[in-house]
């Protein structure tokens, strides 16, 4: 039989992705569904599995029927996901994570801060694995979300036979074979990459050691890419493909977008050196900044170093900025005004960004001024806490500058003013990884946030940095079917795969003539995040 594709399945916040891909890295078949969300308390979102798994289903057979092809074509499948907790009883049914008591809320989604305490109190104890994460922990990791389950869901601890990270329950649901992506685990679980074990002591400081002698997270944990197994006959079936597909261990969503990125530009197998130059930035609902290098670097409140995690053999350093998409979509929402500018929008037939947009070049044009049209106006995009580099969960944001004026103009100049500050968060990312030990001059950026130009602009304006498109838009289904290609053994290495996938696309140039006005806004920003300190601690003691 002669396989020709394989396919790559993506797990993000809002919605399941399918991709069918050929071997050039040309896809040839896609299809989408949206995924239930809960959202009982403040900063509680939750998931059900059976949910994802019946939707993952759904979209790996439409992308195959809109592909034209015929399953038995089809190599390999990976999976990538956010990094969300799923819980499953000895039946390996969904076991609740939720104060409604619903077993089918069995999944506390990444972006779920209720383990605030237990961040901290993980933190308190500066245990040597600490330092592998930036030196703080975050609540978006699984450690904290299973200190707090043990501490608030007594009965969902002693029930509970597995946890897994969320693209590690696919691959088990596709295979049968609890297999631990060496990504997920060392990224999210504080498993320790460099030596290939768990560190028992870590979890026996937090009284949580049964999960390493129950074997309730994993003892077998292998680099992404690697095979799995076959899909079983329960899965091809749900799937809509044969039991002679190869399933590769998966890894997160943001590490996909890496992977389906890192390679752009590259004729053959890059040095190390070359790739230290570059960051890998996935912008969607949040932002992750990937960088990798050939010794481990330590900088405070940027997670990792992580040995092997994205490239194997290389060390992994993850910025990131825990509401972007999800930023900008508040900001439009939240000025009562976006049914208004829907309607515009709609009426136009563009999307909301592209109208907004629209209004941002029309006003610099009318005023002549540039990106100085927001001068005044300064947002600290720390709506969702800051996860790099101050590592503050508890930051919050702040906008200065506001007046009376509640206009269609007034509205796209703010939303103007936050792509500008998650721009300059971006680059106090940069700041202190090249700092400490890289040389970051490019950015080969995807994800949802790259399908704006606006917002590619501003970044290459900010970071001073060429911002590279991949010639493949959904560059994380892309990585994720890498994977799949190389667990089906059509290359040799994820970074073959990579070559021969992906290629360059679309570039943006910084533009140097804005490069003042953004150091003095950058000053700015940056004192925004020492004001909003100063007034915390004011107010600490009430």
């Amino acid at each position: 039989m002669n396989f020709e594709y394989v396919i790559g399945v993506d797990v993000g916040t809002g919605s399941v992705r399918a991709g069918v891909f050929d071997l050039e890295g040309s896809m040839v078949g896609h299809a989408v569904r949206e995924i239930r969300i809960w959202r009982p308390h403040e900063d509680f979102v939750e998931q059900s599995s059976a949910d994802i798994w019946a939707r993952t289903g759904e979209v790996v057979r439409e992308a195959v029927a809109r592909a034209g092809i015929h399953p038995s074509t089809v190599a390999g499948l990976s999976f990538d996901a956010t990094c969300s907790l799923v819980a499953l009883d000895a039946s390996l049914a969904p076991i609740t994570v939720s104060p409604t008591g619903k077993a089918e809320q069995n999944v506390i989604v990444w972006m779920d801060h209720r383990a605030i305490d237990q961040a901290r109190r993980i933190n308190a104890t500066r245990h040597p694995m600490l330092k592998y994460v930036g030196g703080v922990i975050s609540p978006e990791m699984e450690p904290p979300k299973l200190l707090w389950l043990k501490e608030n869901m007594q009965p969902t601890w002693k029930k509970s036979a597995k946890f897994l990270d969320l693209a590690d329950f696919l691959v088990f649901q596709a295979t049968g074979q609890d297999v631990r992506s060496l990504c997920t685990t060392v990224c999210k679980w504080a498993y320790d990459g460099k030596n290939g074990r768990w560190d028992p002591t870590f979890y026996r400081t937090l009284g949580m050691e049964d999960l390493i002698t129950k074997n309730k997270i994993g003892d077998r944990i292998l680099p992404m890419g690697s095979l799995a197994g076959d899909l079983t006959t329960t899965a091809a079936s749900h799937l809509g493909l044969t039991t002679a597909t190869k399933v590769a261990v998966g890894i997160i969503d943001a590490h996909a977008g890496g992977i389906g990125v890192m390679g752009m530009g590259f004729t053959s197998t890059p040095k190390p050196a070359a790739l230290e130059r570059v960051l890998a930035l996935i912008g969607g609902t949040s932002s992750c900044h990937m960088a990798v290098s050939r010794s481990p670097h330590f900088i405070k409140g940027i997670w990792g170093p992580y040995k092997s995690a994205m490239i194997p053999g290389l060390w992994l350093t993850e910025g990131g900025q825990s509401a972007t998409g999800a930023l900008l979509d508040f900001i439009i929402h939240a000025t009562g005004r976006s049914e208004i500018i829907s309607a515009e929008a709609r009426g136009q037939g563009v999307t909301v960004y592209e109208y907004l947009n629209s209004v941002v070049s029309d006003t610099k044009q009318r005023d002549l001024e540039g990106p100085a049209i927001v001068k005044d106006l300064h947002v600290l995009p720390y709506f969702l806490g800051n996860r790099s580099p101050h590592a503050d969960p508890t930051a919050r944001g702040i906008i200065s500058g506001l007046t009376l004026d509640d206009s269609i103009n007034a509205v796209a100049r703010l939303y103007y003013a936050t792509i500008q500050a998650i721009a300059y968060g971006t680059r106090h990312i940069i700041e202190e990884m090249n700092s400490n030990g890289y040389a970051i001059k490019r950015i080969h950026a995807c994800g949802g946030g790259t399908r704006n130009p606006l917002w590619l602009q501003e970044h290459a304006d900010i970071t001073g940095c060429e911002i590279i498109l991949p010639r493949e838009p959904d560059a994380v289904l892309l990585g994720t079917a890498i994977l799949a290609a190389v667990g089906a053994g059509k290359f040799p290495s994820i970074m073959d795969a990579s070559i021969r996938m992906s290629s360059a696309g679309q570039r943006f140039q910084p533009r140097k003539k804005h490069a003042r006005f953004h150091m003095a806004k950058y000053r700015v920003f940056r004192k925004m995040y020492d004001h909003l300190r100063s007034y915390q601690e004011i107010m600490e003691r009430f």
